[in-house]
């Protein structure tokens, strides 16, 4: 059976300037799964819980809980392409619901075509850097970035010194950074460690 892939774009919400990447799956991913490379392909270190939003259905790592009115399913229990089917289809992803960082994702194809150096799961390309986890949400976010730019700031030091290693290739947190090869490089690794494996 030929596999057919999606091309999706994720942009961070409330965030200016925009933080965002543009990346393929297959169609048939489950959401677990998408979950798993987002994080990768965002930057995240998967700390936090989860969840995404399609419209009225909400899809989640465990059901432990009473949740608002909207419907709640097991996002292991289904596939990507159960809710996109064409170009234009959209979902939230929302990460750390203590600090609230709202996703979007947009399928712009659902019939993609693999380059021939694409990998089943790639990322293609992007812009800036994943926040730091733990920062405040879009707001502490804005004020971490202020006082890492300016040694005028009195929690600039502080700030420094807490996000130091954050990124590989700087000793400052530098919100512009973004790899697409180390990503791709994880996402290789992401592939390999989850694939299908046959057993007698």
């Amino acid at each position: 059976m030929k596999q057919n892939f999606y091309l999706i774009k994720i942009e961070m919400m409330e965030i200016e300037p925009a933080v965002w990447r543009r990346f393929v799956v297959p169609a048939e991913i489950s959401l677990d799964r998408l979950h798993d490379v987002i994080q990768i392909v965002m930057g995240w270190k998967d700390s936090h819980l989860h969840e995404f939003n399609f419209g009225k259905r909400r899809y989640v790592e465990n059901i432990a809980e009473e949740f608002d009115d909207r419907e709640t399913f097991l996002e292991a229990n289904v596939r990507l392409s159960a809710n996109f089917t064409k170009k234009g289809d959209s979902c939230v992803y929302v990460y750390d619901f203590g600090e609230s960082w709202v996703h979007r994702l947009t399928l712009e194809n659902a019939n993609y075509k693999l380059r021939e150096d694409d990998c089943e799961i790639s990322c293609l390309e992007g812009e800036r850097a994943c926040p730091p986890e733990d920062v405040g949400g879009p707001p502490g976010y804005e004020d971490f970035c202020k006082a890492i730019k300016s040694p005028r700031n009195k929690q600039h030091t502080a700030m420094v010194a807490w996000s130091t290693g954050v990124q590989p290739t700087a000793k400052k947190f530098d919100p512009e950074y973004f790899d697409v090869d180390a990503i791709n490089e994880t996402l290789g690794c992401f592939v390999r460690w989850s694939r299908k494996r046959e057993l007698d």
